[in-house]
C-alpha cells in the first residue's frame, strides 16, 4: 500500500537568527527564521509530510512550542523522530519532492547540499529527494522578504 502526504510551513525572517534550510546553515544569509525550533521550514514541511502520511499528527502534538524540551531543538531531530514513527508502521519513504519560497536568499547554490542532507536523515538515496525552489514575484509576505516557507509533499510504502 502506497500513502501520500503533504504540508506547508513558514517562518518570519528575523535578525541575530542563523538561517536553516534542509539542515544546511546559510553562512552569510542577513537573517535567520524565527521560531521555538531552529526554525527550519524544510524540515518542519517534511516532517509534517511524513506525519500526515499515515495520519500521525502533526508536529504542535509531537513538539510542542511551548515546552522547554523542544526549545531550540535541530529540526533534523524533529525529522528524525517523525521518520521513526512512519518505518514503526512498517513504512518507507519512496520519494519527497519539496519546494522552498524565498525571495531574496537564494537557494540554488545550496539545493544539492540540502537533497543530500535529507537523504542522510531519512537513510535514502539522493534520487529519491527533489528539491525546487522559487520567488512570490515581490507578492505577500514572502515576496517582501519577511518570510521563508516550505512546502513538502511524500510518498510512502510498507512494500
Amino acid at each position: 500500500m502506497i500513502r501520500i502526504g503533504h504540508s506547508w510551513d513558514t517562518h518570519q525572517l528575523v535578525e541575530n537568527r542563523k538561517l536553516i534550510l534542509g539542515g544546511i546553515t546559510f553562512t552569510n544569509a542577513p537573517l535567520g527564521l524565527l521560531g521555538h525550533s531552529d526554525a527550519d521550514c524544510v524540515l518542519h514541511a517534511l516532517a509534517e509530510a511524513l506525519l500526515g502520511s499515515l495520519a500521525l499528527g502533526d508536529l504542535g502534538q509531537i513538539f510542542p512550542d511551548n515546552s522547554d524540551e523542544t526549545l531550540n531543538m535541530d529540526s533534523k531531530i524533529i525529522l528524525t523522530k517523525c521518520y521513526d514513527l512512519v518505518l514503526a508502521k512498517g513504512y518507507h519513504l519512496v520519494n519527497c519532492d519539496i519546494m522552498i519560497y524565498a525571495e531574496f536568499i537564494k537557494i540554488t547554490p545550496y539545493k544539492e547540499q540540502i537533497r543530500q542532507s535529507i537523504a542522510n536523515i531519512l537513510k535514502t538515496d539522493i534520487s529519491n529527494v527533489s528539491v525546487k525552489a522559487t520567488t512570490w514575484e515581490k507578492m505577500g509576505f514572502i515576496g517582501k522578504g519577511k518570510a521563508i516557507a516550505s512546502e513538502a509533499v511524500v510518498l510512502v510504502s510498507n512494500e
